[in-house]
């Protein structure tokens, strides 16, 4: 049989840890709980309630509670790809939304906690769905005889320059547009095949030229001299007047 100061002892401790919905414990106390927006400036005591007071300098409590300090406000950081949704009050946090052109992947009830840049599609493919603050941006491939320049929604397709009355000077790829000019008299292919023959007639001759020029300078260089073996020349002879007289010829012969 238990005895009875064993029992008493028992239901004290049970009557104390047993506290309310709307309180919280201190000692061998059940204080009231201070409302949202509000933390424990005293704590109860026998006689007297909880002393409350509110939140502040960018602090909060969402819910009803028996602390001594609020939380500090979340921060909403642009590095991180986020902005201010709603701005901290003493009763609930700040709420923060995603800067344009991100996506949320981190998200909380009410806001989101980080986001990601939306994806950027590239030169030949399309924006097949645009990004959201909650998905990112879908991005296809182009194809047949159609561009984008990775920021169409669809894919164009190529100029048709003849419908214009113009030449295509230049074809259309997945990344870029077909360029056209003015028409020609004659096509451009057979413009170039031309002045490629030009260039090589041209080339030609200058060849032909220069092997002229050179041939010519190497006859000038190994020409005889004016002096050969039995080569005759006039013998002159002076008179007492000095004028040259024509006696006779002579004959030079080699030694």
């Amino acid at each position: 049989m238990i005895d009875l100061p064993i029992i008493l002892v028992f239901l004290n401790i049970q009557l104390t840890s047993a506290c309310g919905r709307a309180e919280y414990r201190t000692g061998v106390e059940c204080c009231p709980m201070c409302s949202p927006g509000n933390r424990v400036h005293k704590h109860c005591t026998e006689f007297t309630s909880t002393s409350c007071v509110p939140c502040t300098d960018s602090t909060f409590l969402d819910e009803p509670n028996g602390l001594t300090a609020c939380i500090l406000c979340t921060n909403c950081d642009p590095g991180f790809g986020l902005t201010v949704k709603q701005s901290c009050r003493p009763s609930s946090d700040t709420v923060c939304g995603t800067l344009e052109g991100f996506y949320c992947h981190d998200p909380t009830k009410d806001g989101c906690r980080a986001a990601q840049r939306h994806s950027s599609c590239k030169p030949g493919q399309y924006i097949s769905h645009t990004g959201t603050t909650s998905t990112d941006t879908v991005c296809s491939d182009c194809t047949g005889d159609t561009y984008s320049n990775g920021s169409f929604t669809s894919c164009q397709s190529y100029t048709q320059c003849d419908t214009l009355k113009l030449q295509q000077i230049k074809s259309g790829t997945h990344w870029s547009d077909s360029e056209c000019g003015p028409q020609t008299s004659l096509p451009i292919a057979i413009i170039s095949a031309v002045v490629v023959v030009l260039a090589v007639i041209a080339g030609v001759i200058g060849v032909s030229i220069f092997i002229r020029k050179g041939r010519k300078k190497l006859s000038e260089t190994q020409r005889p001299t004016d002096v050969h073996k039995g080569l005759q020349t006039p013998i002159e002879e002076s008179d007492t007047e000095g004028a040259t007289l024509f006696v006779g010829t002579r004959t030079d012969s080699c030694p």
